[in-house]
């Protein structure tokens, strides 16, 4: 797993709310959805509340990898990729559900297990 530089730490401090989520499915199609509840953890990982997912959740059923595209101040975009898997219970669960505005369902907590880190093309770790 890999941590977020200083820059891209700062830069996810800082980010605009709204981000995208990209997976593929078998066929090597792609989807992507916006993704508005999100938390880097203490450990580096990234959970995502799942609040109304349906094809992002078959592609991670099927063993994909997604990239997370988040924008900091001055439209600076940020890339975090890795693997990523469900969880609809245990310890990523219950976290996410704390820290979730009630208001959304938080069906699932999605985990991703960062691999790489860009700025734009530039792979900062």
């Amino acid at each position: 797993m890999t941590e977020l530089t200083g820059e891209a730490l700062d830069a996810w401090n800082k980010r605009e709310r709204r981000m995208v989520l990209t997976t593929v499915d078998s066929a090597g199609t792609p989807n992507a959805i916006w993704i508005l509840c999100a938390r880097l953890g203490d450990d580096g990982r990234l959970v995502i509340a799942n609040n109304a997912m349906h094809k992002t959740l078959e592609n991670i059923t099927n063993g994909c990898r997604g990239s997370l595209l988040y924008i900091a101040p001055e439209r600076e975009a940020y890339q975090l990729k890795g693997r990523l898997e469900e969880h609809r219970s245990g310890p990523v669960f219950d976290d996410m559900k704390k820290w979730l505005n009630p208001d959304y369902p938080g069906r699932s907590a999605i985990l991703m297990h960062i691999d790489a880190v860009f700025y734009g093309a530039v792979q900062l770790s």
